[in-house]
């Protein structure tokens, strides 16, 4: 069996003599007896002898390490354990493998400054190489959809009008609801807020100057973003999510087709068609809103209707038309990049629409203010 187990009662010593191989197939029928014999015997110290050793693996070693690791658990003295007539291939084999051992504790053990500091480098790093490695991915994706919506502008007939038209439906009538019911409260809520203090100047006339004004620069088109950024950019970032998931994108990709032209072009495209339109219900349900509550102050249609011709110029729609186009590109992008991000696990599709929203959220606000510090300028 290449084992013979000798015990020196005299000089309290337990003696193992190997012979043959140690590798992975000997150690099998060694490995129960030898760790037996350490565990269950109390000799102060233990002697392996390797003399007839012809052959021995990394398993081997392992053997060696746990009888080692035993007897210095019962004695916790290096000098009770002794290697003896061990050849100097496996004598480098055994070093190799303690020290690689070492440095493992080393590393799942440092000491508690030592893991602190390193716990706060690594946080640091992996969050800056997080961020260079998102924003690599969105560049190239951004040049990607650009390089993409030009190829479809010269040949219109490569687009994916299925899912163009399925998208819209989407996007456009069936967030109408929404759309019209968030928009009237917006309406009324604001012109009731701004009543009692315009009230106290008798200038009450001006909410419709103040409220109309908002509603077709700033809060029509911030708003129906942002109701869209919670139902579109979701829906596109799980719709998506779920093919990735599926290897749906994997399929087109072998079939030859390019995801990106195939399934988020169109999306883009899409939502960038209606969401102005969308923006148009919101403002005018906006102005319902508001002249219902005007009309309990007595103010007559025809007076509404000639403050808001006094008060809103072209320049106003524009500017606010110019926003909702930007800002449905925003929510397109933002919901088809985290969808085509997804990864391949049971919470990957929920994790991808919670960023998608959060992150169109974050950009919409970013790209408004630089909209505001534009039209400031430029005095539009």
């Amino acid at each position: 069996m290449g084992l013979q187990i000798v015990e020196e009662k005299t000089s309290n010593t337990l003696k193992i003599l190997f012979s043959d191989r140690l590798d992975i197939d000997s150690i099998a029928n060694l490995w129960k007896p030898s760790v037996e014999s350490v565990a269950n015997k109390n000799f102060s110290k233990l002697i392996i002898d390797l003399k007839d050793v012809t052959y021995c693996d990394v398993a081997g070693i392992s053997l060696l390490q746990t009888l080692k690791r035993l007897q210095m658990q019962k004695s916790q003295q290096m000098q009770n354990v002794s290697l003896e007539n061990l050849q100097p291939k496996f004598q480098q084999l055994l070093e190799y493998v303690e020290q690689t051992f070492a440095k493992q504790a080393s590393r799942e053990h440092p000491s508690p400054a030592k893991q602190l500091l390193l716990s706060g480098n690594n946080n640091i790093l992996n969050y800056i190489s997080e961020i260079v490695q998102e924003s690599r991915k969105s560049v190239i994706f951004l040049g990607s959809v650009i390089y993409q919506m030009f190829l479809i502008f010269l040949h219109p007939k490569n687009l994916n009008w299925r899912d163009f038209w399925r998208a819209a439906d989407n996007t456009g009538p069936q967030a109408l609801p929404i759309i019209a019911l968030i928009g009237f409260l917006i309406g009324l809520i604001s012109t009731f807020q701004a009543a009692p203090s315009f009230g106290q100047f008798g200038a009450q006339i001006y909410i419709i100057d103040l409220v109309a004004l908002g509603l077709v620069r700033e809060m029509g088109p911030l708003m129906t973003a942002v109701l869209l950024a919670g139902r579109t950019a979701s829906f596109f970032a799980a719709e998506l999510g779920t093919m990735k998931i599926n290897q749906e994108i994997d399929a087109l990709t072998i079939m030859g087709l390019n995801s990106i032209q195939f399934l988020v072009v169109p999306r883009i495209l899409a939502a960038v068609m209606v969401t102005p339109f969308l923006n148009v219900f919101f403002i005018v349900f906006g102005f319902i809103g508001l002249f219902i509550v005007m009309t309990t102050l007595d103010y007559p249609l025809d007076a509404f209707l000639n403050q808001i011709y006094n008060a809103i110029k072209i320049k106003d729609f524009l500017g606010g038309a110019v926003k909702s186009f930007s800002f449905g590109l925003v929510i397109a992008i933002t919901g088809c990049l985290h969808g085509l991000k997804t990864k391949k696990d049971s919470e990957a599709v929920g994790i991808s629409t919670t960023k998608a929203v959060v992150s169109g959220l974050i950009i919409l606000v970013l790209v408004d203010g630089i909209f505001a510090a534009i039209y400031y300028v430029l005095d539009v």
